[in-house]
């Protein structure tokens, strides 16, 4: 029996290498692409892996993966792509508000990775533990390196051939709609002569990421751009607590600042679009920096911002993009998935965790016990509808939470979201802060608990300004009572236009 194996995996590489067919074609080895590759490799697939370049990427995105993340990694058996890339361990977040600041850890969880709080299972809400373990991990970590551990992974794995080429169209069938591969172009390494090549399966899978060539032709969905990340690497960065991820809200956007690396801390400074104070006139992105946001940062930061702009260039960039998800169970013999297929703002670092769930999700419906032949076009729809509804308990939370929170903290001068936000920062100070990281994490799956904390800080903001407004309850206060009562209706529906309609489009 072993030896049939033998011979059939020699078969599936000689069908790989020589005549570039094999059961599945993955377009794109970033995160999503090598890691759904490795699930269903391991599944005993036969899989070919197309990238354009793979030399190790120089990006600014995928630098922080959840307690969820590293979960769902380790269920892939990915877990050893973390070794030796000089990873951060993440316990939480550290956020500074105007000066004031509170620091949120990741909750505690049980031996089964449950989120226990007060001696309840927060995960299902249904049981309680006493055997209570320890405070999960977050992991931070240089782009590139992370990506090239995941490659090498993949290169190593017998039922996996990679190939570096462009990939330029889907190849579809001539009395049908079915695709059946994709056509690619190859260059050759010594000439620099560029040659098209094919390669076919009966299911091809495309993550060529958040500017996807392929989006518009197979979903006809486009992101919404708010907002940029403009990036610097800080060199050691003097910043306590360690091994947190800092958010500074300020005058400024939000700004993100985290190690990756023993000596670098990335800083993402949030600049929306068209803002004045960015504009040429004010010195653009580089006079934003320098006159609104290094004032906003500790003292103790501000130095090796500044050092990071000594070299004149303006800071590299990405789009700050919302996709929701959409089904995609029209086309046959192709999926579109990872950031090419659903995006949120990356202000709370959910994006790979989102893409390895998902990655856990669709390799077990995928499984040869479940579909054995991935030219079955009704059992993959079947499959692919049932994966829509399945992945929304973790990915409604994640992008609902990363919207909503930048349309809270983001600088917009309006006094009903001054309120929520000093609703918000509060609640934290209150240590009500276990549920909320812990959906935030990727480690509570259920979007009730999200609603009720959501709603739970808008009436608390609506206390606090209450207070505020009546002035301890003294007779001038008593008469600006009335204008507490219109302040809470107004406090109230800038909660539900902030939360309903995207949660509203994450949940179709």
């Amino acid at each position: 029996m072993s030896g049939y194996v033998k011979d059939e995996a020699a078969r599936n590489a000689e069908r790989r290498d020589t005549y570039h067919e094999a059961d599945v074609v993955v377009v794109g080895a970033g995160i999503f692409g090598c890691a759904v590759a490795f699930a269903l490799a391991n599944q005993g697939r036969s899989v070919i892996l197309l990238e354009r370049w793979m030399h190790k990427p120089d990006r600014i995105v995928g630098e922080l993966l959840q307690p969820g993340g590293v979960t769902a990694l380790r269920k892939l058996g990915l877990e050893k792509c973390l070794n030796d890339i000089d990873a951060i361990p993440c316990y939480g977040y550290h956020v500074l508000f105007h000066g004031d600041e509170v620091v949120i850890p990741y909750p505690v969880v049980n031996g089964a990775g449950d989120v226990v709080v007060n001696g309840t299972v927060s995960t299902n809400g249904t049981a309680t533990d006493k055997n209570i373990g320890q405070r999960p991990e977050g992991r931070s970590f240089h782009h590139g390196r992370f990506i090239s551990q995941l490659r090498k992974a993949c290169g190593a794995h017998p039922n996996i051939s990679i190939f570096e080429t462009e990939v330029t169209d889907t190849v579809q069938g001539q009395h049908s709609d079915t695709i059946l591969g994709v056509e690619t172009r190859t260059t050759n390494k010594e000439t620099g002569e560029r040659s098209p090549d094919c390669f076919f399966a009966p299911l091809t899978i495309i993550a060529d990421g958040y500017a996807s060539k392929f989006r518009k032709k197979l979903l006809a969905t486009a992101p919404v751009v708010r907002s940029k990340f403009y990036a610097l690497e800080l060199i050691d960065c003097p910043f306590v607590p360690q091994g947190y991820g800092h958010v500074v809200i300020g005058a400024s956007s939000p700004v993100l600042l985290y190690q990756i690396g023993t000596h670098e801390t990335r800083a993402l400074i949030d600049v929306p679009e068209k803002l004045p104070a960015a504009s040429p006139q004010n010195g653009g992105v580089r006079g934003y920096i320098k006159k609104v946001v290094v004032p906003a940062l500790p003292a103790e930061v501000r130095p090796s911002v500044l050092a990071a702009l000594a070299d004149g260039k303006i800071p590299r960039s990405m789009p700050n993009s919302w996709l929701p998800s959409t089904k995609q169970t029209t086309r046959n013999g192709v999926l579109l998935l990872g950031d090419a297929y659903n995006m949120r703002h990356p202000l709370t670092g959910g994006g790979m965790t989102v893409a390895f769930n998902d990655v856990v999700l669709l390799s077990g419906l995928l499984h040869p016990d479940r579909v054995p032949s991935l030219g079955d076009h009704a059992a993959i729809h079947a499959a692919m509808d049932e994966f829509h509804w399945k992945r929304k308990s973790l990915t409604t939370i994640i992008n609902v939470l990363a919207q909503a929170l930048y349309s809270l903290f983001a600088a917009a001068d309006d006094r009903q979201l001054r309120a929520l936000r000093q609703g918000c920062f509060r609640y934290f100070q209150l240590g009500r802060t276990d549920e909320p990281v812990g959906l935030l994490g990727g480690m509570i799956q259920r979007p009730f608990v999200l609603a009720y904390h959501f709603f739970t800080v808008a009436f608390l903001a609506i206390w606090l300004n209450s207070v505020a407004v009546c002035g301890g309850g003294s007779v001038l206060g008593l008469l600006m009572f009335p204008l507490t009562i219109i302040d809470a209706v107004l406090i109230l529906y800038k909660a539900c236009v902030v939360f309903l309609p995207t949660i509203f489009i994450e949940m179709r």
